[in-house]
């Protein structure tokens, strides 16, 4: 019996899986392994969201079937966020499309809009699941080095003629992860003017524009002139909102592709929850103050670690944003490797850079996903580790 197609044997374990399971291993030893790799908010949703949904969960009608769109409330929902932190004007019918989580929706447009054969540009070190869905497709994914003397933006004006006659997608990720760079409205419409010389469709992963620190505002892509003719942005309450597990996300802007996408989704998938949607209104039409306060304690978490790195000469960029620190590996380890070290030695987990692509070796990511008294435990943890390691010569 065959029992995986040839798509499916293709793709390689994630990662996490194979670490997950030796965390688990040492966690049934007794050990107090601190997880730093993992970028889920450990911080609850607004008392409002989580009575919303609680009202409606207690409704008899509200466990059926919903539609693909959802309640058209939802999608003015959408609109009216994008209006108060973005002056963009979306139309509800046309330019937005709920989606099960992001992540569900960046998989299906790249499968909805690209043939085998056709080559994605896609950012290097990048979230896996641009290449992961570009390779289900049959598509080609060409990388675009992110390094940080340019921090961490691609230089679009390097990409080959003959890979852009094939190329059909542009991948972008501001508030980035991992890198955890920002980008700027100039870079966004440099992004559109490209697509639109090159016929491509740009697709900008928005989901960390509403985790911000020092009164930074990230831009949307949908800010650019013309934005809307070549532009699909992806958004969710996951990280803005601290409903991850919720898997609330949305597709914005070009009309025809969003169309490729519903359709595509008809034939995959079924509406939301709607207890889970109606909260999800709530979250975005309801009192966002408790934001700027929830951002405060992921800027505590961020100073104390960058204070630790640096004190111990670990030069990580301080972000402007996100909920990551992407921070330079010492001096003769690999990113797995000191990883593996911080594992085993000091029970800290973080994420290799290679993870996210070969372009993210030298550095590992730290997620600001613990209590700030853990992460501050964390980095007293590593500092012990780097000064044995030092004093030894290693």
């Amino acid at each position: 019996m065959k029992a995986s197609s040839d798509r499916v044997r293709n793709l390689s374990q994630h990662f996490f899986a194979g670490w997950v399971s030796k965390i688990q291993e040492m966690q049934a030893a007794g050990k107090d392994v601190i997880r730093l790799d993992v970028g889920s908010p450990d911080l609850p949703p607004a008392p409002a969201i989580l009575a919303a949904l609680s009202r409606s969960a207690a409704s008899n009608s509200s466990h059926g079937y919903q539609p693909h769109l959802g309640p058209r409330a939802l999608r003015e929902a959408w609109a009216g966020m994008y209006a108060r932190l973005h002056q963009v004007q979306l139309d509800p019918d046309i330019e937005i499309v709920p989606l099960l989580g992001s992540k569900e929706g960046i998989f299906n447009l790249v499968m909805a809009c690209v043939d085998p054969g056709d080559t994605v540009l896609i950012p290097d070190p990048s979230y896996i699941t641009y290449t992961r869905a570009t390779q289900f497709a049959g598509g080609k994914p060409y990388y675009l080095p992110l390094i940080e003397e340019r921090g961490f933006l691609p230089d679009l004006q390097t990409v080959p003629a003959e890979i852009l006659q094939h190329a059909r997608m542009l991948w972008v990720n501001y508030p980035n992860n991992p890198t955890a760079a920002t980008a700027t409205g100039e870079f966004f419409a440099q992004a559109v003017t490209f697509a639109q010389e090159h016929d491509l469709l740009v697709c900008h992963d928005a989901a960390y524009t509403q985790v911000t620190y020092n009164g930074y505002q990230a831009p949307s892509i949908l800010e650019a002139p013309g934005a809307k003719a070549v532009a699909v942005e992806f958004n969710t309450l996951s990280k803005s909102h601290n409903m991850a597990g919720w898997r609330v996300g949305v597709a914005l802007g070009n009309a025809q592709a969003l169309q490729s996408l519903y359709r595509l989704k008809t034939n995959l998938d079924s509406g939301h929850f709607l207890p889970v949607m109606e909260a999800a209104i709530a979250a975005l039409t309801g009192d966002q103050s408790w934001l700027l306060e929830r951002n405060r304690i992921y800027q505590k978490r961020r100073d104390a670690v960058i204070q630790a790195l640096h004190a111990i000469e670990l030069q990580a960029r301080v972000p402007k944003a996100s909920l990551y620190i992407w921070c330079p590996v010492p001096p003769g380890w690999t990113s797995l490797e000191f990883a593996t070290l911080l594992l085993e030695e000091a029970c800290i987990s973080l994420t290799p850079g290679t993870v996210f692509g070969e372009g993210g070796e030298g550095y590992v990511r730290i997620s600001l996903t613990a209590p700030v008294e853990r992460m501050e435990e964390a980095m007293q943890r590593l500092k012990k580790v780097i000064q044995e390691k030092r004093r030894m010569g290693t």
